[in-house]
């Protein structure tokens, strides 16, 4: 099974994100920002509702439903969605995610 990012369920996002992480010092906790830029789920013709956002892997799903669109002239033109994650097991699940989807769609990381 391939990782995937979906905003609707059954709907893969083709739309590579801009993913940006930040942790707590003690690594308790920690975010991840996901910026989408004219993803497909916007496209007029696509007329799906966002439901959420969903992460999908061979280990299941993570899901948040902290997800906001970004605007222009009253069009929709990106997707905001926040991740959070509140225990050291959450943040390596995620990060196991991460790996996953950063293979199959040719990501890297680099530190800020």
């Amino acid at each position: 099974m391939s990782a995937t990012i979906q905003f609707s369920r059954g709907i893969d996002e083709e739309t590579i994100p801009d993913v940006r992480l930040t942790r707590s010092k003690d690594g308790s906790s920690g975010t991840a920002t996901f910026r989408f830029e004219n993803p497909k789920v916007l496209n007029a013709e696509s007329n799906q509702e966002v439901t959420g956002m969903y992460l999908i892997d061979e280990e299941g799903i993570i899901s948040t439903q902290d997800v906001k669109g970004k605007f222009v002239n009253g069009q929709p033109t990106a997707l905001e969605a926040v991740h959070y994650m509140q225990s050291e097991e959450e943040w390596d699940r995620f990060m196991r995610f991460m790996e996953r989807y950063a293979e199959e769609h040719g990501l890297e990381f680099s530190k800020s």
